[in-house]
């Protein structure tokens, strides 16, 4: 089977998950020819709907190891020449050699990566992974994920931010730590747009057909198209939210939508492929760096946020270092660089006034310090309407 055909399956899968589908709902989608035997055989091994929620064990105490596993998203860690500053750091101070690994792409994508091998409790290899909230969630309810021994991250308990600190679906973060938070940003290139982009909505202006991208992320794409709509996401109705994916897969019949993306929008955009797109924030600074072509910013009806947070897989070889590791991020001093490289939100308390210090032209920026008052997430939908709405959006995006 194709690459191709194994996402589609993966990404239909996940649809199917994130809405709870029952048994007899995926036969009939199977049935169809949707998924694959393989995929309805995992799925019955999940024991049902109701997951494996507040099953997770404790961390274990240990001993700190000698090597530490770590996947996470491109771009997503201070980098200097070739080297990772704050990895260092963590070797020098614990003797943990770290070996980082850029393999998170997409939420959907890495889960049809793992999903199989952290089923059968096999990390992999892995000892940490950053994966969006709602799939934080998902790996919860899976009982694919360690619980967080608290006691042993101080720097955690003391120092994360109250915004991120007690999420619906894990209120003392016991299963997921926040890693960084982001927004939801028009990027493109100014020297092939005529001007600047305003609007989720100039997105489908027919003068950018078939160079325009959009975020394979349903959340995102789903909620700024809402706002171009004139609809607050966490308002939603389930009408107001399939109007928008309608929106969205006629952009795509008709060649507006170039494609749909994780982080690689990145390369269509240097490369001029893609002139706009929707993005997160951090990849804009990224972008700048390497184009002076590349300009972003804010919709003017508002923006989408969202956090990616730090998990331990179940069969982790390393788990009370993977421990450690999270809490060594959580000082501030520690955090700094990381945040002043990626320029995304930071989770740590005390931040603002060490760049005020180091880099005051950073501590103004409102890609790190957002005004929030246009912000926006989408609303949590029932099961059903969730499973109507997710499988909407992956025939629109072609899956």
């Amino acid at each position: 089977m194709s690459d191709r055909n194994d996402l589609d399956i993966e990404r239909a899968l996940d649809a199917m998950m994130a809405a709870g589908m029952n048994r007899r709902t995926l036969m009939r989608h199977a049935g169809a020819g949707a998924l694959s035997l393989g995929v309805i055989g995992f799925l019955a091994a999940c024991g049902g709907d109701d997951g494996g929620n507040g099953a997770a064990k404790v961390i274990a105490k240990g001993e700190v190891s000698d090597t530490l596993n770590f996947s996470n998203w491109p771009l997503y860690i201070d980098v200097e020449g070739k080297k990772r500053p704050t990895l260092d750091k963590f070797r020098r101070e614990y003797g943990t050699r770290v070996k980082y690994t850029e393999e998170i792409n997409d939420n959907v994508e890495f889960f049809g990566k793992v999903r199989q091998q952290y089923d059968r409790g096999d990390s992999g290899g892995r000892d940490i992974h950053v994966v969006t909230d709602w799939l934080c969630n998902r790996m919860n309810q899976l009982g694919f994920v360690q619980k967080f021994d608290k006691s042993e991250m101080p720097n955690v308990v003391k120092n994360i931010e109250d915004a991120v600190a007690s999420p619906d679906f894990d209120p003392k973060r016991e299963i997921s730590v926040p890693w960084q938070s982001g927004q939801v940003f028009l990027i493109y290139r100014k020297d092939k747009v005529g001007g600047d982009l305003t609007s989720v909505n100039d997105l489908f202006d027919p003068k950018f057909k078939g160079k325009v991208t959009m975020l394979s992320e349903m959340r995102d794409t789903v909620g700024s198209v809402l706002l171009g709509n004139g609809v607050e996401p966490e308002k939603a109705t389930k009408d107001q939210a399939l109007e928008a994916i309608e929106k969205i897969q006629k952009a795509s019949a008709d060649g507006q939508i170039r494609r749909f993306t994780g982080n690689e929008y990145t390369r269509g955009l240097l490369s001029g492929d893609a002139v706009a797109a929707l993005g997160w924030s951090g990849d804009a600074v990224q972008l700048q760096i390497d184009s002076d072509d590349v300009a972003y910013r804010h919709p003017d009806e508002g923006f989408m946020i969202f956090t990616d947070s730090v998990q331990v897989p179940v069969g982790a070889p390393h788990a009370f270092t993977a421990q450690k590791m999270v809490d060594f991020v959580y000082r501030p001093e520690i955090q700094v660089p990381i945040t002043a490289y990626i320029q995304y939100v930071p989770p740590v308390k005390g931040i603002r006034p060490l760049l005020e210090r180091s880099n005051p032209e950073l501590a103004e920026s409102d890609l790190i310090f957002p005004d929030l008052s246009k912000s926006h997430s989408l609303k949590t939908f029932s099961d059903e309407e969730e499973q109507e709405i997710e499988a909407a959006f992956q025939a629109a995006i072609g899956t």
